[in-house]
Parts: C-alpha cells; sequence; structure tokens
C-alpha cells in the first residue's frame, strides 16, 4: 500500500509564509504526526515540501490544538469554548503573540433530524475587517464510519472555496483514508482553511 513519508531535504525554509495563491492549489493531508506516538497531522504542498503540522503530545487534549508551520511557529491556535456546547474559535498568531480577538468561529449544529450531511456554520473576519461567512458540509462520510470528506462553501455566494476529499493518485490508486487531498480554490486563505479542518476533525474525532 503507498505511503506518506517525510523527508528533511524537502521541507521548506518558510512553509507558511504564503497564505494564499492566484491559482487552485493541492495539499496533500496525512493523518499523522511527525511526533513518535503523538497525534496530529502533517500537511504537504504539491511539491512534497511540509507547510503545516499539528503534534498533539496528549491524544486526550481536544480543546486546545495548535496549527504550526514546519519549524513549530504557531500559525493559528483552536480553542474549544468550555462553557458553548460545539463551538470553537481561532485565533491568529503573529510572531510570539497571539491575536486577542478571535479569527473565526465554528459552532456545530446541535441536533440533526434528517440523515443528510449537516453543515456547521463559520464566521470570521477577512484582512479588510469586513464579517464573513462559510459552512462546512459533511459529506456523510462521519456516518460511514469512515475518516469524514468535507466541503467548506462561501455562504454568501454557494460556491465551494476548498474541499476534502481521499487522495488519489494519478494512476488512479486511492490511497488508504489516512491519506486526504485539500483543494483550496484561488485567493483563498490557506492557514483559514486549515484551521477549518482542524476543526471539522476535532468535531468528528478523526485528529
Amino acid at each position: 500500500m503507498a505511503r506518506v513519508h517525510s523527508s528533511p531535504s524537502l521541507c521548506s525554509s518558510s512553509p507558511a509564509a504564503v497564505c494564499r495563491s492566484e491559482k487552485r492549489k493541492v495539499f496533500t493531508l496525512w493523518l499523522k504526526s511527525l511526533v513518535l506516538n503523538g497525534r496530529g497531522c502533517t500537511v504537504y504542498d504539491s511539491d512534497g515540501l511540509i507547510v503545516y503540522r499539528v503534534d498533539n503530545y496528549d491524544s486526550r487534549c481536544r480543546d486546545n490544538i495548535c496549527l504550526m508551520d514546519l519549524r513549530g511557529n504557531i500559525v493559528v491556535n483552536i480553542l474549544k469554548k468550555k462553557l458553548a456546547f460545539g463551538k470553537w474559535e481561532g485565533y491568529k498568531w503573529s510572531g510570539r503573540k497571539q491575536d486577542q480577538r478571535a479569527w473565526f468561529k465554528v459552532a456545530r449544529p446541535c441536533f440533526q433530524r434528517s440523515r443528510r450531511p449537516s453543515s456547521s456554520p463559520c464566521e470570521f473576519e477577512s484582512d479588510a475587517g469586513r464579517a464573513m461567512r462559510y459552512r462546512i458540509d459533511d459529506d456523510g462520510g462521519c456516518r460511514a464510519g469512515k475518516r469524514a470528506c468535507c466541503r467548506i462553501v462561501d455562504a454568501g455566494t454557494g460556491l465551494v472555496v476548498a474541499e476534502v476529499k481521499r487522495k488519489v493518485t494519478a494512476g488512479g490508486v486511492t490511497l488508504g483514508e489516512d491519506v486526504l487531498a485539500l483543494v483550496v480554490e484561488p485567493d483563498v486563505d490557506h492557514s483559514l482553511i486549515m484551521g477549518l479542518v482542524l476543526v471539522y476533525g476535532l468535531m468528528n474525532h478523526t485528529m
């Protein structure tokens, strides 16, 4: 079975420096931590360079997760609200300091009557200071007992801005359930999308 391996020679010197692109970007999301016996994930770009990583040393603790670059610099800190059921907030980091205001907020629907995939609303502040809304649409993978894939949709336009799906090689081979493809559309913040993907994984206990 095909495996994903990290290689020190392929590591980028500043992996998270560019958070947007004018072109569609495809990342490989490997649901494994680089830390032995750790829980997390590693994100590679199309050149095989590590862009983001999550290393959770305590597998039981999912209330405080850090999205980091290759060097361990925190990019986004994700906190689960203790007094609010099914709510998470993401905080940007600038250098060694965390922003005081939440960059994005995600709420999970408390109860879903139908068997159709559910949606989790997300509100975030754009670089221009405008409040914007996305939603995370579940494709039903969780209910099937599989690694959940999802789509992130602009609530205003209905356009898909990012999608997580099973990774398929150029030869048509579908890789294991712990290897996913993350497709991000142009002019969308990659760090924001990764933060939302992490929250989705935390919601469904796949992260």
